[in-house]
């Protein structure tokens, strides 16, 4: 069962049937050639190295400093890559040598880097609050010249009208008024200051009522709207304002007022009363807009050239942090030696590695001129090692599934290798139609022809996913084409691929009628169903019959095959009471009630035979010696069916009973010393002590109560789960005939019905309708809702017979692994 792709030197042969043989290492590496030894062993990406530091802190460990100073310049990067991404720029992504440029050289340029684009956008954020100021202030400038402007004008006429009149009716107390007039004390005359700035718009009505109640209506206030937005100097954002002017009379309003604009965020700016000096005023700041304005595009083009020089450089600066912050994080896990001139490692590591690792040692060695070189040897271990299965692109996904329920025990059976047939085969027998299943394939070819781009780009979460399980669609597409043919189904309808139908109607109500309207009169339709049955009444009878019992057929053998698969994990780690006391009556039990019925149902379709097996399986139970009259399928059946029965129930007890002893006379045995072996080689250990292990008792002490509960527990579930998972492999049948009744009503009541009233119009509303129904419920939802199953009777149905997945992943030290993490 063993895929097997090269074999010997750097091509080590593929096995997904059962994990890599591992072995433990340990290293002894001089100190002056430890970061070479870690550079060349990451690229080489197949050693998982042990913390033999577990108990110290972070910092107490050696490289806390290297690591403290790769952090800071990973976060210098991190700051050149945001800066980049602001202005539009994107790092340069052509493959550049590592080689080039060491750590401690790239220190000092980063830090000179990153202060100077500090202070460009320090300077920079100056000089465009200036600008943004400015423009504030020359808007104030008109709007507020545009006030005292037209103000000045009123007051001119307004004196002339009242010189005039004066002048017409003068009388006896002209005199008097006007020397009162000219007696007031100077001092004593109110004298008007005011305020001009801009406040944000949708702030201007609360602006005024605070300051109106603030002054109690001692102010005079003038707004005027800026048609455009204008950049708010402090927030750099685009706001809606309004030029304001107030008048106020005395310097306690002088400071509500300037504190009540603080308040509200309103810039103030100052505002000359004399006319000539505003117009003045309005150059002066024209002239210094016009200036900063050059400075700052100076400024950015500046900056845009210093991020284009660090954008050529980002890649392989990134790179060569990650990598040496990687290999710092790993000298960590190591310990050092009590003479302080070695570091000791340990990790595991496959068997077919070996050479390569110690030909990296050597390397590494010869690389930093090391006077001694590094120390390999290999560590016997009672500990379980980690699973690695070399997997490609297109079983990588499949193996994904498997690991999602549990990571398979250190070489134990895998069941991902069955898991790319059985998988998308038993998705397609609950979508099968060819016509849906060609839509699939086209979808996923799409992210197959363009698996090279779109692996480079960043896809959203729900594309990401599906692009990662393209193979699987692809197996599932190609699969639900085949079923579809076997269940003639295109869209629901049937076609005469394979020939001219076997049947005729004997008259023209054939088709309102049952079967016993139809005449055989030629040969037997030769692939999948006959397309004269689609359409019948006896349709939905004979479909739910065929699939049903299918169902049955096909969960059987996948139950069968996990037992099996049982027998095989009990053979490889040599452990004769699995194969004697598990698999052996489980064998019995469930094929001498389910593997009967199928029997059954085979010799059932092969002769044509009319008995009812609902009957035959139940009273097989309830009156197992009465005759079973027309429902006796072949000769010798109730004889068969006694034996069967007993052999049934002899194997609970067989399961539940002798286990438990036999596990406490080896426990007891063992401690003894009588089975104690000596150690042939590293991977007859393993799996010896995978053996051992395997029933949790080590060399502990014996519970026998505690094994014999479990032991209880384990059968109850069998013999009950025998019976819900076969039940539970219906789900087969159900959703067949859910998915081609949908099917068959999307077509009958949309397509169909809206191609009757022969309107162009409702035509193509009908087709788009059509359209959408078929796309989103049939194959999106449909095809969901048939993977989730197809998850399901993998994980609970054939699984649990066999599968233990309680191992942990191998994930070596690898710089290809590195490059994909942040």
């Amino acid at each position: 069962m063993a895929v097997h792709g090269g074999g010997g030197g750097c091509c080590p042969p593929m096995d997904l049937f059962r994990s890599e043989p591992m072995q433990l290492l340990q290293l002894i590496i001089p100190i002056e050639s430890a970061h070479q030894t870690l550079a060349y062993l990451g690229d080489l990406g197949l050693i998982q190295f042990k913390d033999l530091n577990a108990e110290k802190s972070p910092f107490q460990r050696t490289y806390a400093a290297q690591i403290k100073r790769c952090a800071e310049m990973a976060r210098k990067l991190r700051f050149f890559r945001d800066q980049m991404l602001k202005a539009g720029l994107s790092p340069s992504a052509k493959s550049v040598s590592r080689a080039d440029i060491d750590m401690d050289d790239l220190e000092v340029p980063l830090g000179e880097l990153e202060a100077e684009l500090i202070e460009i956008n320090a300077n920079g954020e100056k000089l465009l609050r200036s600008y943004n100021e400015l423009v504030e202030y020359k808007l104030v400038l008109q709007k507020a010249g545009e006030f005292f402007h037209s103000a000045q004008n009123s007051a001119t006429a307004q004196q002339r009208a009242f010189g005039s009149q004066q002048t017409g009716d003068e009388s006896l107390d002209t005199p008097l008024l006007l020397e009162q007039e000219t007696s007031t004390d100077p001092s004593k005359q109110v004298k008007l200051g005011f305020l001009a700035g801009v406040v944000p718009r949708g702030k201007s009505m609360a602006f005024e009522r605070i300051l109106f109640r603030a002054t109690r209506g001692n102010v005079f206030l003038n707004q005027a709207v800026l048609e455009d937005p204008v950049i708010d100097p402090v927030s750099g954002e685009k706001v809606e304002k309004n030029v304001f002017l107030v008048f106020y009379s005395g310097e306690r309003a002088k400071n509500k007022i300037i504190k009540i604009c603080e308040a509200f965020g309103a810039n103030r700016y100052s505002f000359p009363e004399d006319l000539g000096n505003q117009a003045q005023m309005v150059n002066e700041v024209s002239e210094r807009l016009s200036e900063l304005k050059t400075t700052i595009d100076a400024g950015l083009l500046h900056r845009g050239n210093l991020l284009q020089t660090i954008g050529e450089q980002y890649e392989q600066w990134n790179l060569l942090v990650r990598r040496e912050k990687s290999i710092y994080h790993t000298l960590n896990m190591l310990s050092i030696d009590v003479t302080k001139k070695c570091l000791v490692a340990e990790g595991w590591s496959p068997v077919f590695a070996t050479k390569q690792i110690q030909e990296a040692l050597q390397r590494a060695t010869f690389d930093s001129n090391s006077q001694v070189g590094a120390i390999f040897q290999i560590l016997h271990t009672k500990e379980s090692p980690p699973t690695y299965f070399q997997t490609n692109k297109f079983t990588s996904a499949f193996q994904t599934i498997v690991d999602a329920y549990g990571v398979a025990k250190y070489q134990e059976a895998n069941p991902g290798v069955f898991t790319i047939v059985t998988f998308p085969f038993l998705f397609a027998v609950m979508f099968g139609d060819w016509g849906h299943g060609i839509c699939l394939l086209l979808g996923t070819l799409y992210f197959i022809l363009r698996e090279k781009k779109l692996s480079s780009q960043k896809l959203g979460d729900i594309t990401e996913m599906t692009f990662g399980g393209r193979y699987v669609i692809l197996m599932m597409a190609l699969f639900s084409i085949y079923t579809g043919l076997i269940y003639n189904e295109f869209f629901s309808v049937p076609f005469e691929l394979f020939g001219r139908s076997a049947y005729v109607c004997r008259d023209l109500s054939c088709r309102d009628a049952t079967t016993a309207g139809l005449i055989k009169v030629g040969d037997t339709y030769p692939l999948g169903v006959d397309p004269v049955w689609h359409g019948t009444r006896s349709e939905l009878p004979f479909l739910n019959s065929l699939k049903m019992k299918m169902s049955i057929l096909l969960g059987v053998a996948q139950m069968n095959l996990g037992i099996i698969l049982s027998y095989f994990n009990a053979k490889f780690f040599r452990n004769s009471v699995n194969v004697w006391f598990q698999f052996l009556p489980q064998m019995i039990f469930l094929n001498s009630l389910f593997g009967y019925l199928s029997l059954l149902i085979i010799v059932k379709w092969c002769t044509g035979s009319k008995a009812d097996l609902y009957h035959v399986m139940i009273y097989m139970f309830l009156s197992p010696t009465d005759d079973l009259g027309e429902n006796e399928l072949f000769a010798g059946q109730k004889t068969v069916q006694l034996v069967l029965l007993l052999l049934a129930l002899v194997a609970v007890p067989w399961m539940l009973i002798p286990k438990p002893f036999l596990l406490k006379k080896q426990h007891k045995d063992r401690h003894q010393g009588q089975s104690y072996m000596p150690l042939q080689s590293t991977e007859d250990t393993l799996q010896s002590e995978a053996t051992h292990d395997s029933h949790g008792h080590g060399h502990e002490e014996f519970e026998f109560s505690e094994v014999f509960v479990h032991q209880l527990i384990h059968t109850i579930e069998f013999v009950l789960g025998a019976v819900s998972n076969t039940a539970s492999y219906l789900r087969l049948w159900a959703l067949s005939l859910a998915h081609s009744e949908l099917s068959t009503v999307f077509y009958e009541k949309v397509l169909l019905l809206s191609w009757g009233y022969n309107n162009i119009i409702i035509l193509i509303v009908g087709g788009i309708i059509f359209i959408f129904a078929t796309v989103g419920v049939l194959l999106v939802m449909e095809t969901l809702s048939a993977f989730l199953h197809a998850l399901r009777l993998h994980w609970v149905e054939f699984q649990n017979k066999f599968y233990e997945g309680d191992g942990y992943n191998f994930l070596p030290f690898s710089f290809a692994f590195g490059d994909e993490e942040e």
